[in-house]
């Protein structure tokens, strides 16, 4: 028990002594009616016995305080000056502590010094931050944090994630907590079923400074405590609810109406919220809502429609699985053009966003800056282009399995956005297949810094190299899982970089061969700071005999299972680079303890060294380079 309270409050206390014990007798006041006397003894132990009123203890192994009422407790604990001695007393018993953790901030009695007259010893300002999760999720962590916070700062931030399946946290824990941590700013619930309404209520009359609220799993939280948080917290800002299935309109109306300070929401999986609901919400806190996240909801294209009408403040939308809304729902977003301040859009799984509702949004939204499109399945190259060419302000395109999208809808929406556009990720788009030609000369764009094609399975040489002659300054490149592409592909594309590649990402892509690794540092030797080889299995010693000559910026390897064998792990060591720091040569099996000098030469700068399923590598070695290797973490 001591280290409980401990952990979440004082980090020293003194020993403790029985209220009955000293040199003198001691006279506690209880209200107006009672008082406990203890006689002077000369040994600690109980020599007689305590008289409460005309109540005679017979027991005398039992310290009289602890047959006193709570009610007489409580009124002692509120006269404990401060944190250490709450947490003291807390360390005595589950009953101390409980008593303790009933006492509200305001109710102890403040000591102040003369010179301290007018200031108050203690501060609840909410600095402090607690998190307790799963079996540590009990009623008696949140009492302890409770007593141990008060005098400490006050607790600012409080995270429960799941609970004890026996003895987890209830409604009387989030009580606890509302009456000894009023200066709580947020609070987060995930997966609390036993909290309901009543701990919700507990948190509104306490806490008024409630500035974010996040409820996920909680079965037990209706409307009605949603709204008590409404009415009694007009401070709050960001209100997040997942998977909360008896959470419905009114509770969302009662945060519009009492909530003008709100600009972040967040709403997936509820099932009862819908259209009244969100359109409350976005009319009335149009003024201040920033940041929209709507998943997995009933609503239909009225929703949108308001967003798009009444979102003037909105940066950011995130829509995902929104399967009533229509293609004219998304139209009408856009067409409202009340979206004038949105800079980034996310849209997942929306089977409305199809090329006429896309280009509305292009059109209606002037100051998007990122976009990213997931399984929008009914966008074509037709939408992706006039798009493109809509949101003159683009920076970043992010397009995951939109697969009727293909080479030509990218090359020509890259062409089109030749001034700003500075990243360009595709992921898992399988309507990408090399061209048979070459399609006409489009623009450079000049502006691209980021470009990341991972696992498109069609995207190969050809594609590879045209994309090469539109982005001739290119930074970062990540081609990982492209097995389709060869050296033939990818050499143009890094002899047309200008600038010089600082990341490249390579892994899987199998048919590459140390040819593509010579290029990068003949070409790029002096920006390259990220190279990842893992998997590209014709990557042998020479490559690194180039990297360690030509590289000196280079600080992240990776050549998991690549053809590498001591002769190169060495030739690494003495290289020009002074600045590697983490390596990984994970089941490379022909590296063995002959690597181990060089690996201890390294990693006078190694800070993270993967040597997992290297066989060859015996198990006295890894001891002995771990001892030596103290500053880096090793995976072995």
């Amino acid at each position: 028990m001591p280290a409980l309270v401990n952990y979440r409050g004082d980090d020293d206390f003194n020993s403790i002594r029985s209220s009955c014990s000293g040199d003198s007798g001691l006279v506690f006041s209880i209200g107006s009616h009672a008082e406990v006397y203890c006689p002077p003894r000369k040994r600690s132990r109980i020599a007689g016995p305590c008289t409460l009123g005309a109540t005679l203890l017979a027991d005398d192994k039992t310290p009289s305080i602890d047959t006193l009422p709570d009610e007489c407790l409580f009124e002692i604990f509120t006269h404990l000056s401060n944190g250490r001695e709450r947490s003291t007393s807390a360390c005595v018993s589950k009953r101390w502590l409980s008593v303790l953790s009933s006492v509200r901030c305001s109710e102890f009695h403040r000591i102040k010094t003369p010179q301290e007259s007018d200031i108050e010893m203690e501060s609840c300002d909410g600095y402090l931050t607690r998190c307790v999760e799963g079996k540590k999720a009990t009623d008696i962590r949140l009492a302890a944090i409770a007593v141990g916070t008060s005098s400490r700062g006050g607790l600012g931030k409080l995270s429960i994630r799941g609970s004890n399946s026996s003895r987890g946290v209830t409604n009387h824990g989030l009580s606890v907590i509302a009456r000894g941590c009023p200066s709580l700013r947020a609070l987060s619930l995930w997966n609390v079923p036993s909290v309901g309404d009543e701990g919700l209520f507990e948190i509104a009359r306490e806490c008024h400074s409630l500035e974010k609220l996040d409820l996920c799993q909680c079965p037990l939280i209706t409307n009605k405590g949603l709204s008590a948080i409404a009415e009694n917290c007009p401070n709050l800002t960001s209100l997040t609810i997942e998977s909360c299935i008896n959470i419905g309109n009114e509770g969302i109306q009662s945060i519009a109406k009492f909530c003008p300070k709100l600009n972040s929401i967040a709403i997936k999986d509820c099932p009862f919220i819908g259209d009244k609901g969100i359109a409350s919400l976005l009319s009335s806190t149009s003024d201040a809502l920033t940041k929209v996240k709507l998943q997995n909801l009933n609503i239909t294209d009225y929703s949108v429609a308001v967003i798009g009408h009444y979102g003037k403040s909105v940066t950011n939308l995130i829509l995902s699985g929104l399967q009533n809304v229509s293609q004219k729902g998304f139209w009408v977003m856009g067409q409202a053009k009340g979206l004038k301040m949105l800079s980034s859009l996310t849209i997942t799984s929306c089977k409305g966003i199809t090329d006429l509702s896309i280009e509305s949004l292009g059109k209606g939204c002037p100051n998007l800056k990122h976009v990213c499109l997931r399984k929008c399945y009914f966008v074509s190259d037709k939408g992706l282009v006039a798009f493109a060419k809509g949101v003159t302000s683009l920076e970043s395109l992010q397009l995951e399995e939109c697969n009727r999208i293909t080479q030509i809808g990218i090359l020509n929406a890259l062409s089109s956005c030749v001034s700003k556009l500075k990243s360009v990720s595709l992921v898992k788009c399988m309507g990408i297949k090399d061209l048979a030609t070459e399609i006409p000369s489009l623009s450079p764009c000049e502006s691209l810094r980021s470009l990341s094609i991972k696992n498109c399975p069609g995207f190969g040489s050809t594609s590879l190299a045209m994309v090469g002659k539109l982005c001739p300054n290119l930074h970062h490149l990540d081609l990982s899982g492209l097995c389709g592409i060869t050296d033939g592909g990818l050499l143009p594309l890094l002899e047309s970089c200008q600038t010089g590649l600082a990341r490249v990402n390579l892994s899987h892509c199998s048919n590459l061969t140390e040819e593509v690794v010579f290029a990068l540092a003949r070409c790029h030797g002096g920006t390259l700071e990220l190279l990842n080889l893992e998997n590209c299995q014709k990557i042998t010693d020479e490559s690194l005999t180039a990297l360690a000559d030509s590289c000196p910026l280079l600080n992240d390897l990776d050549l998991a299972r690549c053809t590498i064998t001591d002769a190169g792990v060495n030739a690494l060591s003495r290289g020009v680079h002074t600045n590697l720091q983490i390596l990984s040569l994970s089941g490379c099996s022909m590296v063995s303890n002959e690597s181990m000098h060089a690996l201890e030469k390294m990693g006078k700068t190694l800070l993270g060294l993967n040597i997992q399923h290297c066989n060859s590598i015996s198990s006295g070695k890894i001891e002995i380079l771990t001892e030596n290797l103290w500053r880096c973490d090793i995976l072995s």
